[in-house]
């Protein structure tokens, strides 16, 4: 069998698999294994086992679930609530002041947590119903908390840029770096859109911006707020700084920054009890080996790809094109789109860029820049059907908001992302400047 018919066979039974509800480690894994078999025979029984732990046995991988636990802690205090409150005490007053400051909390949050869902929970469960009691529009509510968890994924300390450098072996800390200006540019997107989004609506005020008394007890209770939250702003900037100073690889980075976070956790919050201890474990635990389980499947499935030639089929096929390369990148960002639309960022991440990473380098684009690229590519995904995780968590946040209003509530910070996409294609300096200007 051709290695087209093959690739078709293989991406045809995978996206069936996942259809029926196959968790996507598992219809990795098993379409693998299966198309291995069946091309080479049950010999290759002992290659998927030494595969599967040789993809992740690695002493980088700790950076993973060491980042995920510093999340886990974060999003399980109350750090969420301080971080909104005080970001409404200086924006909530302006019209559509509380939307943009829960785009703001979103970007500070990100940086926290690096999770995209995370952030979307934590922020969603205080700031949705806020603004519905305030008048905003469901769509507006929804739409902004959507796309602002989204910056998770962009904003460093990520997860999915740890993932990219292990896929590809480039530097960790210089793609954090890159991610920063990107992500901030897109919070002010973000934010741009969401100021006439509420000015077109009309505009909404705080209620208790002009009683005196009122607004004083806010500004306390707000500030005390801000205080508790600034220990976690602090071991983030100084993991950061340990990554791009040299003075710690990413897993020691990570390790301290879950150590610390933990710590903090319970001693700024008062978290002595087993249960909520347990319950940041139970979710750093599930949400580590499910992104171990993908990475270690996603590599059985290149492995089989390649095996069956298919790898090489399209990589040839991609570089033989003969057009101008910002076509090319055209056809790569318009095929990160359309995965990104079915499957989640690790996934995708694991399974495109070490493909993509050679034809990148031969059209003399930045694998940082890129890298940069693909993740506001994978963010558009992340609220828009079919899987849009992110739609269905703020749906569970809100049952009463339909879905269709979260869908088109979101779609216009979709276009602020293809809008991002464009503006780094024409402005490349805004990945690769800081980077440049920090680690030469």
């Amino acid at each position: 069998m051709d290695p087209v018919t093959s690739g078709i066979l293989v991406i045809v039974a995978l996206f069936a698999l996942m259809a029926i509800g196959t968790p996507i480690a598992f219809a990795l894994g098993g379409v693998s294994l299966t198309a291995l078999v069946l091309s080479s025979g049950m010999s290759e029984l002992t290659y998927f086992g030494e595969t599967f732990y040789d993809s992740i046995a690695s002493f980088g991988f700790v950076a993973i679930p060491m980042f995920i636990l510093m999340g886990a802690a974060v999003a399980s205090s109350p750090t969420g609530r301080d971080l909104y409150r005080s970001l409404d005490l200086w924006l909530g007053r302006v019209p559509g002041g509380l939307a943009i400051s829960n785009i703001g909390a979103c970007s500070i949050f990100a940086a926290l947590s690096g999770s995209s869902p995370a952030t979307s929970a934590a922020i969603g469960k205080l700031g949705i119903p806020e603004m519905r009691k305030r008048g905003y529009p469901d769509g507006v509510a929804a739409g902004c908390i959507a796309a602002g968890g989204t910056l998770g994924i962009l904003i460093p300390p990520s997860v999915t840029m740890i993932v990219y450098g292990i896929a590809t072996e480039t530097s960790i800390g210089r793609l954090f770096i890159a991610g920063a200006l990107p992500g901030l540019m897109l919070a002010g997107l973000f934010m741009i859109w969401t100021l006439i989004a509420c000015k077109l609506a009309g505009g909404y005020q705080n209620p208790v911006a002009d009683a005196a008394s009122a607004v004083k007890q806010n500004v306390e209770g707000n500030l005390k707020a801000l205080v508790r939250v600034l220990p976690f702003l602090a071991v983030v900037s100084g993991i950061l700084f340990a990554l791009y100073g040299g003075l710690a690889t990413p897993s020691e980075a990570a390790g301290a920054g879950a150590f610390l976070c933990l710590a903090l956790a319970i001693i700024v919050y008062r978290m002595w009890q087993v249960r909520p201890l347990k319950i940041i474990l139970r979710d750093a635990l599930r949400e580590s080996v499910m992104i171990m389980l993908i990475i270690a499947a996603a590599e059985i499935f290149a492995y089989a790809l390649s095996s069956l030639y298919i790898t090489q089929t399209v990589a040839g096929g991609i570089a033989d094109l003969e057009v101008n390369r910002w076509v090319l990148m055209g056809v790569i960002n318009l095929f990160l789109l359309v995965a990104g639309f079915f499957l989640p960022p690790v996934a995708v991440i694991v399974m495109t860029a070490p493909i993509l990473m050679p034809i990148i380098l031969s059209a003399h684009f930045d694998p940082y820049w890129f890298a940069v690229i693909l993740t506001i590519n994978l963010e558009i995904g992340l609220i828009t059907p079919p899987v849009g995780l992110n739609l269905f968590i703020i749906n569970g946040i809100a049952p009463d908001i339909a879905l269709k209003d979260i869908l088109l509530g979101s779609l216009p910070y979709a276009l602020c992302m293809v809008l991002g996409i464009v503006l780094l294609c024409f402005f490349p300096g805004i990945a690769t400047w800081l980077p440049d200007l920090i680690l030469g």
